[in-house]
């Protein structure tokens, strides 16, 4: 028990980032890019260097460790921390005396925070049962104005993952930059269909407190008219600047996760159940620790219901060759990521077709 709690303290790796982050949203000068520099030169560099743990918790191991409290307080911390960070931005960026560069510096940590804290976080308690954690999975989601995640990935994406009719699903030969196009209205639309088909179950017309992605476009515009008003203008344009970045955060990572997986269709509109091997995997440990786990995907789309301390690593699942700071930065250069990542998905193709070949 002891050694579990012990193990526990790592995940305070990201309250260490979050308190640079914090710090550099007041700092003058090359400090406002410390975190920046942290999250995606020096951890990329690292993981080059440090070999992945493939390592599983054992039965016992993982019984204790789902049932221990201290994991989900790390998750609840950064509710309002996160709430901090917006006020700490919103109050320092109207500083008439900052330069441009200071002013991006700001905008880019203040949406680091959106997409590592706000969303991924949010994330994963929005996959709680507790009504307490899906309402700080919706506060956490409302910093980056991306309250259809909520909808969408729980309902959508967790349903369609790796088929054509997924919106968050990278295909092969994609760019990053057509996916964010794709991604950002489809999941968009996607959550409004999913709200309008629960609403027809239900015999509900459309204007009704039970419309959830209503509810949350007005909640937005609200939180939106709220910093107008306190911060102002200029104030306003920065957060929400900030904001889309955190949300292109989420959807690279959603790029990296999937691309060029696909699910075989069993029979007209119907596809074989999300395995392992339809999201790729990382076991580099200190991407594991920042995103609290988010890495061991194959094992989350596999068992949804599972707590990140207890995801679980496949062996068949496809491993990514770096951690996510590290992806996520090559998926940025198109030529490059093809380059390392389409050969990578051809050979999974044809490991597919040769098992579907074999005599049973």
């Amino acid at each position: 028990m002891n050694t579990l709690r012990i193990q526990s303290l790592k995940y305070a790796l990201p309250l260490t980032i979050y308190t640079v982050a914090a710090y550099a949203l007041t700092a003058r000068g090359w400090q406002v890019w410390l975190p920046l520099l942290l999250v995606w030169v020096c951890i990329p560099l690292a993981e080059l260097l440090l070999k992945p743990d493939a390592r599983n918790l054992s039965a016992a191991e993982e019984e204790l460790a789902r049932d221990d409290r201290a994991y989900d307080l790390w998750l609840y911390l950064f509710v309002p921390l996160q709430y901090l960070a917006v006020w700490l931005f919103l109050q320092y960026i109207t500083d008439e005396t900052l330069t441009p560069a200071e002013t991006t510096g700001r905008i880019l940590v203040m949406a680091l925070l959106c997409g590592s804290f706000g969303i991924n976080i949010g994330h994963e308690l929005g996959h709680r049962v507790s009504a307490t954690e899906r309402f700080m999975a919706k506060a956490l989601l409302l910093t980056s104005l991306y309250l259809h995640f909520h909808i969408e990935h729980n309902k959508g994406h967790h349903k369609r993952v790796s088929t054509p009719e997924d919106p968050s699903s990278a295909r092969t030969g994609e760019p990053v930059y057509r996916f964010y196009l794709r991604t950002v209205i489809g999941t968009w639309l996607s959550a409004w269909e999913i709200s309008r088909d629960e609403l027809r179950k239900k015999g509900l017309p459309f204007l009704h407190l039970q419309n959830s992605m209503l509810l949350y476009q007005l909640v937005q515009l609200a939180f939106v008219a709220g910093v107008w008003l306190a911060f102002g203008g200029y104030a306003t344009l920065c957060f929400v600047a900030a904001a889309a970045g955190g949300a292109l955060l989420l959807e690279t990572v959603n790029y990296i996760e999937h691309y060029g997986l696909q699910r075989r269709v069993t029979s007209p509109g119907r596809y074989e159940r999300a395995m392992p091997w339809h999201s790729w995997n990382s076991n580099h440990v200190l991407g594991r620790i920042v995103l609290f786990e988010l890495s061991r995907h194959s094992d989350h789309h596999y068992q949804a219901s599972r707590k990140y301390q207890v995801l679980r690593h496949h062996g068949e699942a496809p491993q990514m060759p770096t951690g996510y700071p590290g992806m996520m930065i090559l998926s940025l250069l198109p030529p490059l990521w093809f380059r390392v990542m389409d050969p990578r998905v051809r050979a999974l193709q044809s490991d597919t077709q040769t098992s579907l070949s074999e005599p049973m």
